[in-house]
Order: C-alpha cells, then sequence, then structure tokens
C-alpha cells in the first residue's frame, strides 16, 4: 500500500518530528484557514506572483544587536575630522539613551576602521568588511534606513515584521503565504540561527497567518533537525504503515468534515514522512568539494558557525526554499557594542567570508540572478557619545545601512545618503515598510494585494504605508 503523499505544512512537520513542541497546537489550531486559496486544499501549493518576479526566494541575513553603519558601509569624512567635537543631539535620538545618560551635548566618534573605495563601481566600505568589499560591484547599499524604534526587541520586531508595538507575521510568513513553496518536502521558510535572538520565536512567527507559514528554526550543530533520521531502517515498510495509519485517519475525517485539527495533524504526518528523505539530504554537506568548504572558509565535518549557516542557505535555496534567515548571533554576545566597538572585530570576522563565499557561489552557479541575498541589522550606531573617546556607541535607529544583492538589483550602486555625521536621513529615506514593499516586490508581490483577513480587516506586512524603492531596481 502506498500513501497518498499530499502537500503539507513545512512546519507542522518539523513539530511533529521534534514531538511534544508546545508551538504544535498553535499550529494545528490555524492550519487549514488558507486551503481555500489553493485549488487541492493545500496552503502551501505553489501559487502565481501577482506579476512577473526578479527573484524566486530570499537569503535574508540579520545582524542581531545592531551593526554600526558608520563604521562599515557609510563612508563620513567629517566624522573623522570632527572627532571629539560636541553635539547638540536632537530630543528624539536621546531616547536611545538610559535616562540617566540624556545630556544634550555628547561628542562626536570616529570610525574605528579605515575606509577604502571598492570595485570598479567604487563603493565605499570599511576594513571591518575586507571579503564583503571584494564583492561591492554585486552590492547595493541603502544607506538611509529608518526603524521606528531604538530597543532590540521592538526595532528586531519592526525589521520582520513591520511592526514594533504589536505581534505580526513574518516577513518570512507573508512570503511563504503569498508564493507558496516549490519543494513540498521541505519547510517553505527556515530559520539558521544557532542561539534565541531578541524577540525570540515572533521573529519567525506566523501569527494570524495559516500556521504552516510560520519559519522553521534550525540551530546549527551534529543533528540541526531533531529525530529526522526514521526509527524503522526499512522505508518500504514504514510507508507501509503511515499508509495503513492515513487510511484509518481519513476514514475517522470522514465523518468529521471541517475539523481543522484533524486534517492538519495528517497532513504533519505525510509531509514528516516526505522530509525523512528530503531534509538529511539537504543538510549532507559531505559531498561539497574542498574548493567550496574553502571558500566559506568552514572546516570540513563542521557544523557550526556562520560558514555553516551560509553554505546551508545556498543548499536549501537550491532545493526550492522560499525565504532563508540567517541570524547573528542571538540576544547576547552579539553586535550591541556600548562598551567597546572593538567587539565589532571578532563578529564580522565570522561573517565577512562565509557571506562573500555566499555571494561568489551563488553568482558562480547562476542562482545570485533569481535570489535576492539581503543583509540588514535592526538599526545602526550612534556617530556619537556621552564622553570624548568613548569606546562604544548607542543605539540608533534614525540612520543606518542595509544592502542587498542579486535578485533583481543593481550592483555597485548606493541609494539614499544620511548627513554628513551619518545621524539622520538625509535623502530618500527607506523606512522598514519602504523597505519591506520592495522586497515583495522584487519577488512578483504587490505589497497592497498580499493581505489576510483577520479580525475584521485586512491586514498586511507594510500596514497601510510603505513605498517601493524602484530606483534600485537593475
Amino acid at each position: 500500500m502506498k500513501s497518498d503523499r499530499c502537500s503539507c505544512s513545512r512546519r507542522s512537520v518539523v513539530q511533529s518530528l521534534v514531538g511534544g513542541s508546545l508551538l504544535l497546537p498553535g499550529i494545528v489550531a490555524e492550519l487549514l484557514a488558507a486551503e481555500s486559496t489553493s485549488s487541492d486544499g493545500n496552503p502551501l501549493a505553489p501559487k502565481a506572483p501577482h506579476f512577473t518576479p526578479r527573484a524566486k526566494r530570499v537569503i535574508f541575513m540579520n545582524m542581531s544587536g545592531g551593526a554600526s553603519h558608520v563604521d562599515s558601509f557609510d563612508y563620513k569624512p567629517k566624522l573623522f575630522a570632527d572627532h571629539n567635537k560636541p553635539y547638540q543631539v536632537p530630543a528624539k535620538m536621546l531616547e536611545a539613551f538610559a535616562p540617566n545618560n540624556r545630556v544634550v551635548e555628547k561628542y562626536f566618534k570616529r570610525p574605528q576602521w579605515e575606509f577604502k573605495q571598492r570595485g570598479e563601481s567604487g563603493l565605499w566600505i570599511s576594513d571591518l568588511f575586507p571579503r564583503i568589499a571584494e564583492c561591492a560591484d554585486d552590492l547595493c547599499l541603502i544607506r538611509s534606513m529608518r526603524n521606528d524604534h531604538a530597543d532590540h526587541f521592538q526595532a528586531t520586531l519592526g525589521i520582520h515584521t513591520g511592526s514594533v508595538t504589536f505581534a505580526r507575521p513574518s516577513i518570512g510568513s507573508w512570503v511563504s503565504h503569498g508564493l507558496g513553496t516549490i519543494n513540498q518536502n521541505l519547510p517553505s521558510f527556515i530559520v539558521l540561527a544557532p542561539l534565541t535572538p531578541y524577540a525570540g520565536g515572533q521573529v519567525w512567527a506566523s501569527d494570524f497567518l495559516p500556521g504552516c507559514h510560520q519559519g522553521t528554526p534550525v540551530a546549527p550543530g551534529a543533528e540541526p533537525i531533531a529525530n529526522i533520521q526514521r526509527r524503522q531502517p526499512v522505508a518500504a515498510l514504514q510507508e507501509l504503515e503511515l499508509g495503513l495509519t492515513q487510511a484509518f485517519n481519513r476514514r475517522h475525517l470522514a465523518i468529521r468534515e471541517g475539523d481543522s485539527n484533524l486534517s492538519a495533524r495528517i497532513k504533519s504526518f505525510e509531509t514528516a514522512f516526505g522530509m525523512q528523505s528530503a531534509a538529511p539530504e539537504a543538510f549532507d554537506l559531505t559531498k561539497e568539494s574542498d574548493a567550496t568548504l574553502q571558500l566559506y572558509g568552514l572546516p570540513r565535518g563542521s557544523t557550526k558557525g556562520f560558514a555553516w549557516q551560509c553554505l546551508m542557505a545556498r543548499r536549501l535555496a537550491e532545493r526550492g526554499v522560499r525565504f532563508i534567515e540567517l541570524i547573528d548571533t542571538g540576544a547576547s554576545n552579539n553586535w550591541d557594542a556600548h562598551g567597546d566597538m572593538a567587539t565589532h572585530a571578532p563578529l564580522a570576522k565570522n561573517v565577512d567570508q562565509p557571506i562573500a563565499g555566499l555571494l561568489k557561489d551563488l553568482k558562480s552557479r547562476g542562482l545570485l540572478d533569481d535570489t535576492l541575498v539581503v543583509w540588514t541589522t535592526e538599526f545602526g550606531r550612534t556617530p556619537f557619545n556621552t564622553g570624548k573617546d568613548a569606546k562604544g556607541r548607542e543605539h540608533h535607529a534614525e540612520a543606518f545601512t542595509s544592502w542587498m544583492a542579486g535578485g533583481g538589483v543593481k550592483g555597485g550602486f548606493s541609494y539614499g545618503e544620511s548627513d554628513d555625521y551619518g545621524c539622520t536621513v538625509a535623502s530618500n529615506e527607506v523606512h522598514i515598510h519602504d523597505f519591506h514593499a520592495t522586497i515583495l516586490h522584487l519577488l512578483g508581490l504587490d505589497h497592497e494585494r498580499l493581505t489576510y483577513r483577520h479580525a475584521g480587516r485586512d491586514f498586511r506586512l507594510t500596514d497601510v504605508e510603505g513605498n517601493v524603492v524602484r530606483e534600485i531596481f537593475a
């Protein structure tokens, strides 16, 4: 007897495998909410985009803690020249400081790394990221980003969900909802993270969207997905057992039409079976060449570090995963450099070669053209601090830098500007809603049409705002 391998929830797959997760009830309760969106009742079936897409998938890299824009991708000669000169801080920016540290007069702090023009395009990039700088002609820098909050938790929610105040679905969940997935045996939204980030699971939550669109967290290590190996060594026998179980399940469901909990559980078993064959192969790096491993800086046999995350991102992209997020690192020991900007150095070294390797690898395989690679952080860091010769920088949401590569954006291009010191946006502001609208557009999705009815209104990722930044399109 063969099982009816209908496509099903990518998230419930992993939850059924790890068994007993507290997330499963929420998934089960929501799973069938979007069945009407596809003809076969599968909310993850591939859907046509609103218009011809420039990108088919996204690799979204999040530097947790707040990477400094003025020390990396936003060159400010005046900030070098006016080191230790006083600056009258606007009231809005003072909110980033502790209540006992809101003195209006603070002092400019020069960048800790030198900048150089890189590639044929001449983009200014600092020595903090020398390997990424080699890919300058593929980068589209956005130097006029703005978030709505300067605290980690809220800003992390903002860059992922568009809301800094209320729980909302993550951008990866919206993409899964809008496009479905190509590979029914792998989740459509996977998050590779060694540690829990700020805002925890809300970073990849589907919230009011059907639970099948929730991100699947995968932790680097010897067993990225727990219990993925089948306990029954004979595949044919396991398939026979599953077929018998499903026959009883469907007979049970036939007399309980409309029971979404039961239907969702049945689907989770079916996709779990598919993942047991697809996931081990996807996460097996033994067939990667020495040259590829060296490109990422990954020792053979290693299953940890950002190099592993980047190489896995390429492999998952090749296998049809729609949205892949890489988080470096978690809610501690991250890019939050209050005390000393020197802590950026080892963090940058950890991600620099892997990111450059990912860009070069995607490009050599012809994948960069239709893969949108996004690098961001929840906010930047202040170009000033309370005392002269301060070692660290504070949170800064008023202006920071993100970048994109591939997926239909201009390479060797810079869009938007902050002021002479990197304090505020001077031109072409890109609010987080604009950022999200642009990512969706590159995937062929109209952010104003990608909606979901909940609590009596149509919600969308960009709320009631957002403008597509067409100037960065190739």
